[in-house]
């Protein structure tokens, strides 16, 4: 992947959300990568960067236990714009005071630029931006002169373009800032120099080259659940090392209605991988009688899939190397240090868990500085079919924690049928929406969509008699890479189709209801 050789480097402030920053700067293909804040200056020139990109954060730049930067990084010889937080740590590093404002600005905001600012060139002089802060930089560092203002920031943007420095007190990387882009690619193009190759053509052969040079001749095993992630990483690695690579199946009976009979058909008839079906749905049932608590059925989840499937690596014998579906997402969202965040864990990832006492392999985890929609990307330079690149994200658990309370087997069979009711209709809901305009992710289509059953029943009339039934709750967002979402607003047409062929057609469901809440505050899943 740095075979291009142009790597922007993304230096993590504790911004909830920082992450999008290095997603915009790869939207326009130039590849970023994402550390700590407090990442030494010597280890970030090792990297060799390009470009430094300072992230926003929660805290003062006053506090006492404030994040900090190592002041050398400003001596490194590489163009560096600070958002938020980040341009409050660049002025007060470089000897600029920033004030606690009488008025504080979160939302939108209207700046005035001045005149020939170099990150806003080709941008209006009055424009709207995204704010979030109550600080602000009162007076700039020598050198800096201030480039934009709005009524209650008198420094909303400075630079200085002898040493190539930037910064901007808004946040150009969320899409609410309507000139974001603009800036982003005014820096990367015009003052970094920089040329937009990072492309999913030249990917796929520089991650084939890594995975052989990093397996040589070693057998690589991968537990293939027939998800997007594990799927792409199955292709790209077996492109890589062929029948070296052994795929197992671990069918814990928690999967989508059809979803086993068509990993067998993808990989084992149309891809020739070698492919072990575990079959462990009694295993799992008695695993999970009783047990109610979200984590604790992740928790006994992922356990006992290692369980089973170091004991199918044994059968294989020789494996010296585990390759995993890791994506950023995953890794983010559990809080891991590797993306540099110091983000709150919002929940574990069943590829998190750490391995059996006494089991050791080396990882592969080719997609772990990709985002989902890239990894479709990936997926489809890979040849894989469309039904298994564009299908919806599944977690690890599968349908156990779309179920809320116990597990059983009546209620997986109610919510299978009910979710099969909804991808069908939202499967060919998206596909219209794909015709009318060539895009796979248009402004209108859903990222995601899933029944959750939750634990109670409601009252309800079916024929002439009253019925005492399970509601079934239909959750459709849309995203680009699953760090914010918004329910999909789908037509009443759609929404009512599917109800009415959820109580139809699924025995022991009387009720249909949408859920309206976008991430945040809520996540895309239930549990």
């Amino acid at each position: 992947m740095q075979e291009s050789k142009q790597l922007v480097v993304v230096l993590d402030f504790g911004a909830q959300y920082g992450q999008l920053i290095a997603r915009r700067v790869r939207d326009l293909h130039v590849y970023s990568e994402i550390v700590p804040c407090d990442t030494p200056a010597d280890e970030i020139a090792a990297m060799d960067p390009s470009a430094l990109i300072l992230s926003g954060g929660p805290a003062s730049v006053y506090a006492e236990d404030a994040p900090s930067v190592d002041p050398a990084i400003f001596e490194l010889g590489v163009p560096v714009l600070g958002f938020c937080y980040g341009h409050q740590i660049m002025a007060v590093t470089l000897g600029g005071e920033v004030a606690h404002s009488e008025v504080g600005e979160y939302g939108p905001a209207t700046i005035v630029r001045e005149p020939g600012c170099e990150l806003m060139d080709k941008t209006p002089i009055e424009q709207t931006v995204w704010m979030s802060h109550r600080d602000a930089v009162s007076r700039v560092p020598e050198g800096f002169v201030v480039t934009s203002r709005t009524d209650a920031c008198p420094v909303a943007s400075m630079e200085c373009p002898e040493r190539r420095l930037y910064s901007t007190q808004f946040h150009p990387e969320v899409r609410h800032t309507e000139n974001g882009r603009q800036m982003l690619e005014n820096f990367l193009f015009n003052i970094c120099g920089l040329e937009p190759r990072w492309t999913m053509d030249n990917i796929v052969e520089e991650k084939v080259a890594e995975i052989r040079e990093q397996v040589g001749d070693k057998k690589v095993i991968l537990a293939l659940s027939g998800g997007v992630d594990s799927s792409v990483v199955a292709a790209l690695v077996h492109r890589a090392i062929g029948d070296q690579l052994t795929c197992v199946f671990v069918n814990h009976g928690m999967l989508r209605k059809g979803e086993p009979e068509m990993v067998e058909e993808v990989f084992r008839d149309q891809f020739q991988v070698p492919l072990v079906h575990v079959h462990a749905e009694e295993r799992y049932a008695k695993l999970l009688a009783g047990v109610t608590e979200p984590e604790e059925k992740r928790r006994r989840i992922g356990t006992e899939f290692w369980k089973v499937f170091f004991d199918e690596a044994q059968k294989i014998g020789g494996v010296k190397m585990l390759a995993q579906g890791t994506i950023y997402p995953d890794i983010i969202e559990s809080g891991a240090r590797k993306t540099g965040g110091k983000a709150s864990t919002i929940k574990s990832h069943h590829n998190l868990i750490p391995f059996p006492e006494g089991v050791h392999f080396d990882l592969i985890e080719p997609l772990d500085h990709f985002f989902k929609d890239e990894v479709r990307e990936l997926g489809v330079a890979l040849g894989l079919p469309d039904k298994m690149v564009y299908r919806q994200p599944f977690p690890g658990p599968g349908l156990a924690i779309r179920i809320i309370g116990e597990v059983t087997t009546e209620k997986l069979e109610i919510l299978k049928n009910a979710d099969a009711i909804v991808r069908e209709e939202l499967d060919a809901y998206n596909e219209r929406l794909f015709e009318a305009t060539g895009e796979r992710n248009s402004e209108h289509s859903c990222w995601q969509y899933f029944a959750v059953l939750p634990d109670i029943k409601s009252v309800g009339v079916m024929g002439d008699e009253r019925t005492y039934a399970r509601p079934v709750i239909v959750r459709a967002v849309e995203s680009s890479d699953a760090m914010t979402a918004d329910w999909a607003k789908l037509p009443y047409d759609v929404i009512g189709r599917i109800s009415s062929r959820i109580v139809a057609e699924v025995p022991g469901v009387n009720r249909v209801v949408y859920d309206v809440t976008p991430k945040p505050p809520a996540t895309i899943e239930w549990e």
